[in-house]
């Protein structure tokens, strides 16, 4: 069994930085690929980024990319994500999930096997 627990949302201005951290406990958690999705209101869940178990390996959305930073560290038992240039339409609820399928860029929430209960990050002036 593993449990996620998300950390660190809040307001933001556009333009601004905000990083939002996820909590891991579980047997094997190390062995799990990580990622996060984000859901805005009335819109389906979406990918946001995801780091495979070794950490060598991370995968964006293409809206994020050279924006958002997946890293994670083992020996805390913690993932963080680093938002940067943050836009309106990035306000959402950021959810970490964990799955042990291998990481990629086209993974779907129905991939993910463990979920957090969800931080909302709101970007406006």
């Amino acid at each position: 069994q593993v449990q996620l627990v998300e950390s660190g949302g809040g307001l933001v201005q556009p333009g601004g930085s905000l990083n939002v951290s996820c909590t891991t406990v579980g047997d094997y958690v190390t062995s799990y690929t990580i990622a996060w999705f984000r859901q805005a209101p009335g819109k389906e869940r979406e990918f946001v980024a995801a780091l495979s178990w070794s950490g060598t390996s991370t995968y964006y959305r293409d809206s994020v990319k050279g924006r958002f930073t997946i890293s994670r560290d083992n020996a805390k038992n913690t993932m963080l994500l680093e938002m940067n240039s943050l836009k309106p339409e990035d306000t959402a609820v950021y959810y970490c999930a964990a799955t042990i399928k291998p990481a990629s860029s086209t993974m779907h929430y129905s991939d993910m096997d463990y979920w957090g209960k969800g931080t909302l990050v709101t970007v406006s002036s």
